[in-house]
């Protein structure tokens, strides 16, 4: 008995020519489909594709109305369409700059508040509205990591912290780079502005820097570059404490010191209080992982209503991942605000043709393993669902990695695709929470930034209930897009409010601080 393509499956568009799971389908399912019917020869797993229509050879294969890639061969109605008979080819994009730009969003019905931490007058927006209180042990170099390991920890077991409960936590900030490279050099001077970053987030009210002595990353070339202070306890600024393993005697001395300076920073980080503040303070940094077939169906649709949301208030929303925006930058580069901002991010997707290329490799040696098994065929249908978490509203910039995002708006930041290394940097911007969306599982975290994890089906949901705060797959069953978007924004405000997601409960966000080597170690 022939059944609708919607008992089973979510067809995105009217030009479509696939559609895709939203359960497992048996094998000689038959549906009825433009006045005709057509059987799936075998079974098809959840956010996997099949045809509607018989697609030849070389012909574009068409989801989210875009082309994904190439038929390899001729395909029938009801096949399976995936890396066997799909391939990504190369074809021309229209940049066609600012020519799509989206009017502004209305005025909200309500102007939304949070509780949070105000870092005072003398900071900058992006540095000063803060969703945490911690305070952060920063190495300058991988030397240097397990001494700043060992002093947070020093403190954790000496119970410092019980007498001062609104200090969310003392966090190591620890890493695999910092000598071996290039002296104020590309590499030195974006760890640099990635260490930095960690030290004035807004989310970190005090920091303690902890090197070798003899690295390429000094932390007084990271100071003087970097410009950076610390408030001292009677309001003024003055020069952050900087401990050298080698100038203390040795990592013994180096960790009675910095427990001792940890000691006396700890009655200043104590006394800030939550406050009441409007939700445009908010930046929101936002990823995909471990995704599959439906990403670009139910989590990431929903999360881009909820950055239009926040952009709605005034706030700020950030897409990273330049590998897994191409192919569907000529999205984004119509929404630009400017041609010169969308010639930003086209000049960021050439530098990554020709970066990639130097080592032999391409940027569509991409999706991975995991999201092939979940449903996702090339680099463009990846690209397209991931860039649905930058919802509707207007490209209004573009930063490099770990720059500071002063724009309020949605912006862009080149990242690589790497979760760790991609939210690394956008936290370090200056996202004060961010949203990880994930089809096959991650149970990434991102201290000091919380970070509201979304799953793209029910049962992984269900299975990874202790990691997943959000269930997007309700979308699948008859949920609007809409009111899941909705239900995010919500949870991001009580999350930047206080309460605790998923991966702050389970501990995760220290060990997942990953800076972006670009260069040669040396």
């Amino acid at each position: 008995m022939a059944v609708p393509i919607s008992d089973f499956a979510v067809h995105l568009r009217a030009q479509d020519n696939v559609a895709v799971a939203r359960k497992p389908i048996p094998a000689n399912t038959t549906f009825l489909f433009d006045s005709g019917t057509f059987t799936l020869p075998k079974g098809i797993g959840m956010g996997h594709k099949f045809a509607l229509v018989a697609i030849k050879e070389g012909d574009p294969i068409r989801k989210y109305g875009q082309v994904i890639g190439f038929a390899g061969r001729a395909i029938a109605p009801g096949e399976h369409v995936h890396v066997h008979n799909v391939s990504a080819g190369a074809f021309e994009r229209d940049y066609a700059y600012a020519s799509q730009i989206p009017a502004p969003l209305p005025p909200p019905a309500e102007y939304r508040t949070f509780m949070g931490y105000d870092r005072g007058p003398g900071k900058p927006d992006h540095q000063r509205y803060g969703t945490r209180n911690y305070l952060a042990v920063i190495s300058t170099v991988n030397c240097s990591a397990s001494t700043s390991k060992y002093i947070a920890d020093r403190v954790r077991q000496l119970g410092l912290l019980k007498d001062y409960p609104n200090v969310d936590g003392v966090i190591a900030i620890v890493h695999r780079q910092g000598c071996g490279m290039q002296f104020d050099g590309p590499d030195h001077q974006q760890l640099d502005r990635t260490l930095a970053g960690f030290a004035r987030h807004p989310n970190v009210a005090s920091y303690l820097l902890v090197g070798l002595g003899c690295e390429i990353v000094q932390a007084s070339h990271l100071i003087n570059n970097e410009r950076l202070d610390l408030l001292q306890l009677d309001g003024s600024k003055g020069a952050p404490l900087a401990l050298s393993i080698q100038e203390c005697g040795g990592i013994g001395k180096t960790v009675e010191a910095g427990v001792k300076a940890v000691a006396e920073m700890l009655p200043r980080v104590n006394d800030v209080r939550r406050v009441q503040l409007p939700a445009k303070h908010l930046i929101l940094g936002t990823n995909c992982g471990g995704s599959d077939g439906n990403s670009g169906v139910t989590a990431n649709p929903a999360l881009g209503v909820a950055s239009d949301l926040m952009v709605q208030q005034g706030g700020a929303s950030v897409l990273g991942e330049t590998t897994e925006i191409y192919g569907a930058e000529h999205i984004l580069t119509r929404r630009a605000v400017s041609k010169e901002v969308g010639e930003k991010l086209v000049e960021r997707i050439k530098w990554w043709e020709w970066y990639t290329s130097m080592f032999g490799a391409e940027i569509n040696n991409n999706p991975s393993p995991g999201n092939k098994e979940g449903g996702l065929t090339t680099i463009y249908e990846k690209s397209l669902g991931a860039i649905a978490k930058a919802g509707t509203t207007a490209m209004v910039d573009v930063y490099r990695y770990a720059e500071p995002v002063t724009a309020k708006g949605f912006v862009v930041m080149d990242t690589p695709g790497y979760d760790p290394v991609s939210m690394t940097g956008i936290v370090a911007g200056g996202a004060n929470v961010c949203v990880f969306t994930t089809g096959r599982g991650s149970v990434f975290g991102c201290k000091p930034a919380p970070c509201v994890k979304v799953a793209t089906n029910t049962p992984l949901y269900t299975h990874m209930i202790g990691d997943m705060d959000i269930d997007a797959g309700k979308v699948l069953t008859g949920t609007s897009v809409e009111a899941v978007g909705q239900e995010i924004f919500e949870k991001v405000l009580s999350v930047a409010s206080g309460e605790r997601t998923k991966s702050e409960l389970n501990g995760v966000g220290e060990e997942e601080f990953a800076p972006w080597s670009i260069g040669p170690t040396l």
